[in-house]
């Protein structure tokens, strides 16, 4: 599940180099770190919830 969260983010941050997506917060190409950000939050999400629910 965190590959596919991981691939899915660096896509999405690599569609708003190219062409922003004109999201609230993500109008310029320069936004591509708050995508980062938010990759690095729904990871670590992902990693503890797998430890705390196994």
């Amino acid at each position: 599940m965190t590959k596919l969260i991981a691939l899915l983010l660096i896509l999405a941050m690599a569609i708003q180099l190219i062409k922003p997506l004109g999201l609230p917060g993500l109008r310029r190409r320069m936004d591509f770190w708050k995508i980062a950000l938010i990759a690095f939050a729904v990871w670590a999400l992902a990693l503890l919830s797998r430890d705390f629910l196994m």
